[in-house]
């Protein structure tokens, strides 16, 4: 089982996502988006891969209808699934936890800081797989993909240098 993550693609209408974002999510059994998707067009083309589960960003004010976050269950994995931009907490990995303090998920994937983030906390793996199209401070482009392996689960980012390629 091997979910594709992604987070803060800020990308418009007649924008595309990078080749290497195709490459990398090729025989992915999910998708899942952490928010600031903005174009309605970007899921329907990451839906040509696999099944496509969203959250709401602080910039998708044209999908209004996503919710806010999400819980989801895929192959006995519990995943929370959120932007991080609101809630209790001072940093946006605190806000992401807390927001599923009730749940108890098996991962937490965020969004909202565009860092690639990668920590263990409570039996909990918070993952945000940064920016694959608006890098801001990183030094490079990212996004992540999320494996469960004889029932271990292997989160891992995946960098690269330029977009349009």
């Amino acid at each position: 089982m091997r979910i594709g993550v992604l987070s803060d693609t800020h990308l418009r209408e007649g924008q595309y996502l990078p080749g290497f974002v195709w490459d990398t999510l090729q025989g992915v059994d999910l998708i899942l988006h952490a928010g600031d998707i903005v174009s309605a067009q970007i899921l329907a083309d990451l839906a040509i891969l696999a099944p496509v589960r969203a959250v709401r960003g602080n910039c998708d004010w044209e999908l209004a209808d996503l919710p806010g976050r999400d819980l989801v269950d895929f192959g006995g994995l519990k995943i929370g699934l959120i932007h991080g931009n609101a809630g209790a907490g001072s940093m946006v990995q605190e806000r992401a936890y807390n927001a599923f303090a009730e749940e108890s998920p098996d991962v937490i994937v965020f969004g909202h800081s565009h860092q690639p983030y990668w920590e263990w906390q409570n039996n909990i793996l918070l993952f945000n797989p940064g920016s694959a199209t608006d890098k801001r401070r990183e030094k490079q482009f990212s996004l992540g993909t999320i494996e469960v392996i004889n029932g271990q689960i292997a989160a891992n980012h995946h960098f690269f240098s330029e977009r349009s390629k």
